[in-house]
Protein backbone atom coordinates (compact mmCIF):
# COMPACT_ATOMS: atom_id res chain seq x y z
CA UNK A 1 0.00 0.00 0.00
CA UNK A 2 1.06 3.43 -0.76
CA UNK A 3 2.56 6.11 -3.40
CA UNK A 4 4.19 3.37 -5.75
CA UNK A 5 6.65 6.81 -7.10
CA UNK A 6 8.00 7.33 -3.42
CA UNK A 7 6.76 4.72 -1.47
CA UNK A 8 5.20 7.19 1.24
CA UNK A 9 1.43 6.35 2.67
CA UNK A 10 -1.02 8.69 1.19
CA UNK A 11 -2.94 10.43 3.97
CA UNK A 12 -6.38 11.60 2.96
CA UNK A 13 -6.90 14.35 5.80
CA UNK A 14 -10.65 15.04 5.44
CA UNK A 15 -11.96 18.26 7.46
CA UNK A 16 -15.34 20.77 6.86
CA UNK A 17 -18.38 18.47 7.15
CA UNK A 18 -22.07 18.85 7.92
CA UNK A 19 -22.20 19.20 11.71
CA UNK A 20 -22.22 22.34 13.69
CA UNK A 21 -18.60 21.63 14.84
CA UNK A 22 -17.55 22.09 11.44
CA UNK A 23 -14.99 24.85 12.29
CA UNK A 24 -13.17 23.09 14.76
CA UNK A 25 -13.14 20.28 12.35
CA UNK A 26 -11.51 22.67 9.62
CA UNK A 27 -8.95 23.45 12.68
CA UNK A 28 -8.04 19.80 13.50
CA UNK A 29 -7.51 19.12 10.01
CA UNK A 30 -5.65 21.58 9.06
CA UNK A 31 -3.56 20.67 12.40
CA UNK A 32 -3.15 17.47 11.36
CA UNK A 33 -2.23 18.32 8.02
CA UNK A 34 0.67 20.51 8.70
CA UNK A 35 2.06 17.63 11.25
CA UNK A 36 1.98 14.54 9.15
CA UNK A 37 5.38 13.07 8.77
CA UNK A 38 6.88 13.82 5.16
CA UNK A 39 9.11 11.62 5.27
CA UNK A 40 6.58 8.42 5.73
CA UNK A 41 3.33 10.32 4.63
CA UNK A 42 1.74 11.99 1.53
CA UNK A 43 -0.67 14.81 2.57
CA UNK A 44 -3.98 15.31 0.79
CA UNK A 45 -6.41 18.00 2.28
CA UNK A 46 -10.01 17.17 1.67
CA UNK A 47 -12.64 19.25 2.18
CA UNK A 48 -15.92 17.99 2.92
CA UNK A 49 -18.60 20.72 2.06
CA UNK A 50 -21.90 21.45 3.80
CA UNK A 51 -24.13 19.14 1.40
CA UNK A 52 -21.61 16.05 2.20
CA UNK A 53 -19.07 16.60 -1.64
CA UNK A 54 -15.31 15.88 -0.90
CA UNK A 55 -12.95 18.37 -2.82
CA UNK A 56 -9.37 18.20 -2.82
CA UNK A 57 -7.87 21.46 -2.02
CA UNK A 58 -4.83 23.39 -2.41
CA UNK A 59 -2.94 25.27 0.66
CA UNK A 60 -4.26 28.48 0.01
CA UNK A 61 -7.74 26.74 0.24
CA UNK A 62 -6.94 24.99 3.60
CA UNK A 63 -5.14 27.89 5.48
CA UNK A 64 -8.08 29.94 5.09
CA UNK A 65 -10.01 31.35 7.77
CA UNK A 66 -13.84 29.52 7.93
CA UNK A 67 -15.39 26.86 5.95
CA UNK A 68 -17.40 29.37 4.60
CA UNK A 69 -14.42 31.18 3.30
CA UNK A 70 -13.21 27.86 1.40
CA UNK A 71 -16.93 26.85 -0.28
CA UNK A 72 -16.55 30.65 -1.96
CA UNK A 73 -13.42 29.14 -3.64
CA UNK A 74 -13.83 26.03 -4.55
CA UNK A 75 -13.53 26.85 -7.94
CA UNK A 76 -9.80 26.13 -7.04
CA UNK A 77 -10.46 22.69 -6.07
CA UNK A 78 -10.98 19.37 -7.61
CA UNK A 79 -14.09 17.57 -6.90
CA UNK A 80 -13.62 14.07 -5.66
CA UNK A 81 -16.31 11.51 -6.35
CA UNK A 82 -16.96 9.07 -3.47
CA UNK A 83 -16.31 6.12 -5.34
CA UNK A 84 -13.09 7.69 -7.03
CA UNK A 85 -11.37 8.54 -3.29
CA UNK A 86 -9.77 4.72 -2.96
CA UNK A 87 -7.64 6.02 -6.31
CA UNK A 88 -6.39 9.16 -4.65
CA UNK A 89 -5.55 7.87 -1.15
CA UNK A 90 -4.34 4.59 0.89
CA UNK A 91 -5.76 6.14 4.12
CA UNK A 92 -8.14 8.63 5.52
CA UNK A 93 -7.61 10.67 8.74
CA UNK A 94 -10.86 11.56 9.41
CA UNK A 95 -10.58 15.53 11.14
CA UNK A 96 -14.37 15.68 10.98
CA UNK A 97 -15.83 16.02 14.15
CA UNK A 98 -19.78 15.66 15.16
CA UNK A 99 -23.19 14.53 12.87
CA UNK A 100 -22.00 12.25 9.60
CA UNK A 101 -18.00 12.22 10.70
CA UNK A 102 -17.46 11.20 14.20
CA UNK A 103 -20.63 8.77 14.39
CA UNK A 104 -20.59 6.24 12.48
CA UNK A 105 -22.22 7.71 9.01
CA UNK A 106 -18.41 8.04 7.74
CA UNK A 107 -17.23 5.23 8.54
CA UNK A 108 -19.01 3.38 7.09
CA UNK A 109 -18.72 4.54 3.99
CA UNK A 110 -15.04 4.13 3.84
CA UNK A 111 -15.64 0.43 4.76
CA UNK A 112 -17.89 0.09 1.68
CA UNK A 113 -14.86 1.51 -0.73
CA UNK A 114 -12.10 -0.40 1.26
CA UNK A 115 -10.53 2.31 2.69
CA UNK A 116 -8.73 2.24 6.34
CA UNK A 117 -9.24 5.18 8.72
CA UNK A 118 -8.87 6.52 11.67
CA UNK A 119 -9.99 5.76 14.81
CA UNK A 120 -13.17 3.59 15.97
CA UNK A 121 -15.28 1.32 13.56
CA UNK A 122 -18.93 1.76 12.98
CA UNK A 123 -20.55 1.03 16.31
CA UNK A 124 -18.13 2.68 18.76
CA UNK A 125 -18.67 5.77 16.59
CA UNK A 126 -22.19 5.15 16.94
CA UNK A 127 -22.51 4.56 20.39
CA UNK A 128 -20.16 7.19 21.30
CA UNK A 129 -22.00 9.86 19.64
CA UNK A 130 -24.93 9.05 21.32
CA UNK A 131 -24.89 10.40 25.13
CA UNK A 132 -27.84 7.98 26.26
CA UNK A 133 -26.85 4.96 24.36
CA UNK A 134 -23.23 5.40 26.00
CA UNK A 135 -24.35 6.18 29.33
CA UNK A 136 -26.92 2.67 29.70
CA UNK A 137 -23.72 0.98 28.46
CA UNK A 138 -21.38 2.58 30.95
CA UNK A 139 -24.08 2.25 33.86
CA UNK A 140 -24.59 -1.48 32.97
CA UNK A 141 -20.97 -1.86 33.63
CA UNK A 142 -20.73 -0.42 36.96
CA UNK A 143 -19.41 2.63 35.59
CA UNK A 144 -20.51 5.65 37.67
CA UNK A 145 -23.15 8.46 35.05
CA UNK A 146 -24.93 11.55 36.06
CA UNK A 147 -28.35 11.16 37.34
CA UNK A 148 -30.46 12.28 33.98
CA UNK A 149 -33.87 11.90 32.41
CA UNK A 150 -34.03 11.13 28.48
CA UNK A 151 -37.08 13.28 26.95
CA UNK A 152 -38.04 12.53 23.54
CA UNK A 153 -39.93 15.38 21.19
CA UNK A 154 -43.46 13.54 21.09
CA UNK A 155 -43.15 12.97 25.24
CA UNK A 156 -42.63 16.75 25.71
CA UNK A 157 -45.21 17.81 23.02
CA UNK A 158 -47.56 15.77 24.79
CA UNK A 159 -47.03 16.35 28.39
CA UNK A 160 -44.21 19.26 29.42
CA UNK A 161 -45.71 19.68 32.64
CA UNK A 162 -45.48 16.32 33.68
CA UNK A 163 -41.82 16.31 32.47
CA UNK A 164 -40.68 19.66 34.15
CA UNK A 165 -42.26 18.03 37.42
CA UNK A 166 -40.30 14.71 36.88
CA UNK A 167 -37.07 16.69 36.48
CA UNK A 168 -37.90 19.09 39.47
CA UNK A 169 -38.30 15.86 41.91
CA UNK A 170 -35.71 13.48 40.67
CA UNK A 171 -32.78 16.11 39.55
CA UNK A 172 -33.74 19.44 40.79
CA UNK A 173 -31.48 22.76 40.19
CA UNK A 174 -29.77 23.83 39.07
CA UNK A 175 -29.77 21.00 35.53
CA UNK A 176 -28.21 20.97 32.60
CA UNK A 177 -30.02 20.15 29.36
CA UNK A 178 -28.52 18.77 26.33
CA UNK A 179 -28.99 17.27 23.00
CA UNK A 180 -28.30 13.75 22.84
CA UNK A 181 -26.05 13.65 19.69
CA UNK A 182 -23.97 16.73 19.69
CA UNK A 183 -20.46 18.17 21.24
CA UNK A 184 -18.53 20.60 21.97
CA UNK A 185 -21.50 22.12 24.36
CA UNK A 186 -23.78 23.01 21.01
CA UNK A 187 -27.06 23.43 22.72
CA UNK A 188 -26.37 22.70 26.68
CA UNK A 189 -27.90 25.02 28.88
CA UNK A 190 -27.59 25.18 32.16
CA UNK A 191 -31.21 25.93 34.09
CA UNK A 192 -31.19 27.11 37.20
CA UNK A 193 -35.00 27.81 38.18
CA UNK A 194 -38.00 25.45 36.54
CA UNK A 195 -39.23 28.43 34.73
CA UNK A 196 -35.97 28.44 32.65
CA UNK A 197 -36.36 24.73 31.65
CA UNK A 198 -39.16 24.84 28.36
CA UNK A 199 -37.00 27.62 26.67
CA UNK A 200 -33.93 25.67 26.99
CA UNK A 201 -35.09 21.94 26.30
CA UNK A 202 -36.98 23.36 23.34
CA UNK A 203 -33.40 25.24 22.41
CA UNK A 204 -31.97 21.75 22.22
CA UNK A 205 -34.47 20.25 20.37
CA UNK A 206 -33.65 22.12 17.88
CA UNK A 207 -30.59 19.61 17.65
CA UNK A 208 -32.06 16.49 17.91
CA UNK A 209 -35.29 14.45 18.55
CA UNK A 210 -34.29 13.67 22.15
CA UNK A 211 -32.57 15.73 24.61
CA UNK A 212 -30.69 14.61 28.15
CA UNK A 213 -31.16 16.74 31.41
CA UNK A 214 -28.83 15.69 33.97
CA UNK A 215 -27.92 17.06 37.56
CA UNK A 216 -25.36 19.70 37.35
CA UNK A 217 -21.90 18.12 38.50
CA UNK A 218 -20.03 19.84 41.49
CA UNK A 219 -16.49 18.78 41.30
CA UNK A 220 -13.21 18.91 38.84
CA UNK A 221 -13.95 18.45 35.74
CA UNK A 222 -11.56 16.62 33.61
CA UNK A 223 -10.34 14.47 30.81
CA UNK A 224 -8.31 11.61 29.65
CA UNK A 225 -6.80 10.51 26.51
CA UNK A 226 -6.46 6.64 25.69
CA UNK A 227 -4.34 5.39 23.19
CA UNK A 228 -4.82 1.61 22.11
CA UNK A 229 -6.20 -1.43 20.58
CA UNK A 230 -6.17 -4.59 22.58
CA UNK A 231 -4.30 -2.90 25.36
CA UNK A 232 -5.20 0.60 25.29
CA UNK A 233 -3.46 3.23 27.99
CA UNK A 234 -4.46 6.35 29.28
CA UNK A 235 -2.30 9.46 28.97
CA UNK A 236 -2.09 11.84 32.17
CA UNK A 237 -5.66 13.39 33.11
CA UNK A 238 -6.25 17.13 32.68
CA UNK A 239 -8.10 19.61 34.81
CA UNK A 240 -9.97 21.76 32.34
CA UNK A 241 -12.11 24.50 34.52
CA UNK A 242 -14.44 26.51 32.59
CA UNK A 243 -14.52 30.00 33.00
CA UNK A 244 -18.54 30.01 33.48
CA UNK A 245 -21.12 27.39 33.92
CA UNK A 246 -20.00 24.85 31.15
CA UNK A 247 -16.64 25.01 28.75
CA UNK A 248 -17.69 26.53 25.61
CA UNK A 249 -16.10 25.62 22.46
CA UNK A 250 -13.98 28.38 22.28
CA UNK A 251 -12.48 27.39 25.30
CA UNK A 252 -12.18 23.50 24.47
CA UNK A 253 -10.22 24.49 20.92
CA UNK A 254 -9.32 28.10 20.73
CA UNK A 255 -5.90 29.30 21.75
CA UNK A 256 -5.55 31.37 24.91
CA UNK A 257 -9.68 31.02 25.59
CA UNK A 258 -9.42 28.64 27.79
CA UNK A 259 -7.32 26.67 30.73
CA UNK A 260 -5.60 23.54 30.39
CA UNK A 261 -3.80 21.95 33.43
CA UNK A 262 -1.70 18.77 32.40
CA UNK A 263 -1.55 16.54 34.94
CA UNK A 264 -4.92 18.06 37.05
CA UNK A 265 -3.78 19.06 40.62
CA UNK A 266 -4.91 15.68 42.26
CA UNK A 267 -3.17 13.42 43.89
CA UNK A 268 -1.82 10.26 42.50
CA UNK A 269 -4.17 7.78 43.96
CA UNK A 270 -6.94 10.14 42.23
CA UNK A 271 -4.87 10.35 38.73
CA UNK A 272 -4.51 6.55 38.67
CA UNK A 273 -8.17 6.01 39.24
CA UNK A 274 -9.44 8.42 36.70
CA UNK A 275 -7.20 6.47 33.94
CA UNK A 276 -7.95 3.22 35.21
CA UNK A 277 -11.68 4.25 34.88
CA UNK A 278 -11.45 6.30 31.35
CA UNK A 279 -9.39 2.72 30.15
CA UNK A 280 -11.79 0.78 31.63
CA UNK A 281 -15.01 3.16 29.78
CA UNK A 282 -12.53 2.62 26.31
CA UNK A 283 -13.30 -1.08 26.35
CA UNK A 284 -16.40 -1.28 27.31
CA UNK A 285 -17.51 0.96 24.53
CA UNK A 286 -15.50 -0.86 21.97
CA UNK A 287 -13.21 2.39 21.47
CA UNK A 288 -10.55 1.96 19.40
CA UNK A 289 -6.80 3.78 18.13
CA UNK A 290 -7.95 6.56 20.10
CA UNK A 291 -10.12 8.57 22.47
CA UNK A 292 -10.61 11.30 24.89
CA UNK A 293 -13.21 10.62 27.62
CA UNK A 294 -14.77 13.57 29.76
CA UNK A 295 -15.78 13.53 33.45
CA UNK A 296 -15.83 14.50 36.99
CA UNK A 297 -14.10 13.99 39.95
CA UNK A 298 -17.17 14.04 42.57
CA UNK A 299 -16.43 13.24 46.20
CA UNK A 300 -13.57 10.99 45.21
CA UNK A 301 -15.30 9.41 42.22
CA UNK A 302 -14.93 9.69 38.90
CA UNK A 303 -18.05 10.24 36.92
CA UNK A 304 -18.29 9.56 33.61
CA UNK A 305 -19.43 12.37 31.18
CA UNK A 306 -18.78 11.35 27.16
CA UNK A 307 -16.20 9.96 25.31
CA UNK A 308 -14.94 11.65 22.17
CA UNK A 309 -13.91 8.96 19.78
CA UNK A 310 -12.58 11.59 17.40
CA UNK A 311 -11.29 14.18 19.65
CA UNK A 312 -10.07 17.83 18.65
CA UNK A 313 -6.86 18.29 17.28
CA UNK A 314 -6.71 21.74 17.10
CA UNK A 315 -3.18 23.35 17.93
CA UNK A 316 -4.18 24.01 21.29
CA UNK A 317 -6.41 20.82 22.25
CA UNK A 318 -5.81 19.21 25.23
CA UNK A 319 -4.70 16.04 24.23
CA UNK A 320 -1.79 17.06 22.87
CA UNK A 321 -0.38 18.41 26.47
CA UNK A 322 -1.19 14.72 27.29
CA UNK A 323 0.34 13.43 24.57
CA UNK A 324 3.27 15.76 25.12
CA UNK A 325 3.37 14.27 29.07
CA UNK A 326 3.73 10.74 27.62
CA UNK A 327 7.06 12.29 25.17
CA UNK A 328 5.12 12.63 21.93
CA UNK A 329 5.50 15.37 19.87
CA UNK A 330 2.11 15.64 17.87
CA UNK A 331 3.69 14.57 14.77
CA UNK A 332 4.82 11.12 16.62
CA UNK A 333 1.04 11.41 18.34
CA UNK A 334 -0.54 11.80 14.52
CA UNK A 335 1.68 8.56 13.25
CA UNK A 336 1.04 6.72 16.50
CA UNK A 337 -2.79 7.23 15.76
CA UNK A 338 -2.29 6.11 12.06
CA UNK A 339 -0.50 2.64 13.05
CA UNK A 340 -2.89 1.81 15.59
CA UNK A 341 -5.39 2.42 12.88
CA UNK A 342 -4.11 0.43 10.73
CA UNK A 343 -2.99 -2.45 12.75
CA UNK A 344 -6.66 -2.34 14.08
CA UNK A 345 -8.17 -2.37 10.09
CA UNK A 346 -5.79 -5.20 9.20
CA UNK A 347 -6.91 -7.59 12.03
CA UNK A 348 -10.94 -6.89 11.33
CA UNK A 349 -13.33 -9.66 9.66
CA UNK A 350 -15.97 -7.52 8.44
CA UNK A 351 -16.27 -4.12 9.30
CA UNK A 352 -14.51 -2.36 12.31
CA UNK A 353 -16.68 -2.31 15.01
Amino acid sequence: MGNLTNNRLRVGVVLGGMSSEREISLESGRNIYMNLDSQKYEGVAIFMDGQGHLWEIPLPLLVQNTTADIETRLNEAKRISYEALKERVDFVYIGLHGKYGEDGCFQGFLELLGIPYSGSGVLASAVGMDKHITRRILAAAELKVPKYLLVATKDWQTNPQAISGLVEDTLGYPCVVKPTREGCSTGLAVVRQPEKLPAAVEAAFAWDNAVLVEELLRGMEVTCGVIGNEEPMALLPSQTPPKGDFLTIEEKFLPGEGVNITPAPLPAEMLKKIQETMVAAYKVLGIKVYARIDGFVVDGEVVITEPNTLPGMTPSTVIFHQAAEAGMSPSQFIDRIIQLSLEAHAKKKGPLA
